[in-house]
């Protein structure tokens, strides 16, 4: 997709008044993916672009989000969750039935929660991108998030933009089978397993029909088409 600079010009300018208002903010209708998506194809307009279309991202997510954390903070409160998920799971080594499998349940969705926008993070930050912020997006999509940087995101080449988005994707696919054989190692139920195994197999019938088309791998696949 190309557009003239003069017009990708006037659309950020457009874009940057939006965002100042008080009114409702539809990027979209104005064309701010048209222009971005230009950007990712032109080099010259991403470097034009890049720090004022970044600005208008960041400043149109905190309208959106619920609720932001700066991103130490949430990280930090991420890892430690994530710590805390692991010791629940390793607990069940040293726990009677039934109480080993509802505590590998437990440190099985406390992992889910907590390492999705970790993976995000270490992937994206390995490439070199940056990010500004932790937040909950909506109230009925609380599973936290973490917010990339856009102008560092826009120099990054589209296959490795690809690859961060998948990395949340692929981590909270992986973790229910992980922990269903650390459980027949440590002996649960197995209603505990079954669970686990139902609940990876349903997050992937979840992605081929749903996420492929609104999350993290229709972005993959929409990054993957740039160079």
């Amino acid at each position: 997709m190309t557009i003239d600079p003069a017009e990708a010009e006037r659309i950020v300018s457009r874009c940057e008044q939006a965002v100042d208002s008080s009114d409702p903010v539809d990027l979209a209708a104005l064309g701010f993916w048209r222009v971005v998506a230009a950007a990712k194809r032109d080099p010259a307009l991403r470097d034009r672009l890049a720090e004022r279309l970044a600005d208008v991202d960041r400043r149109a997510f905190r309208r959106w989000a619920t609720l932001t954390v700066p991103i130490g903070v949430g990280t930090a409160v991420m890892t430690a969750g994530a710590v805390v998920g692991l010791a629940a799971v390793a607990a069940a080594y040293t726990t009677d039935p039934p109480w080993n499998g509802i505590l590998l349940l437990a440190g099985t969705g406390i992992l889910e929660a907590t390492t999705h926008g970790l993976a995000h993070l270490v992937v994206g930050k390995a490439f070199g991108m940056r990010f500004t912020h932790w937040f909950v997006g909506t109230v009925t999509r609380p599973q936290p998030g973490v917010k990339v940087d856009y102008a560092t995101y826009l120099e990054v080449p589209g296959r490795r933009r690809a690859w961060m988005h998948a990395a949340g994707a692929l981590t909270t696919k992986v973790i229910p089978f992980l922990t269903s054989v650390a459980g027949v190692a440590a002996g649960v139920p197995g209603w505990a397993v079954a669970t686990l195994v139902v609940l990876g197999v349903a997050q992937i019938v979840t992605d081929a029909v749903w996420s492929t088309k609104t999350s993290d791998w229709k972005k993959f696949r929409r990054e993957r088409r740039y160079p």
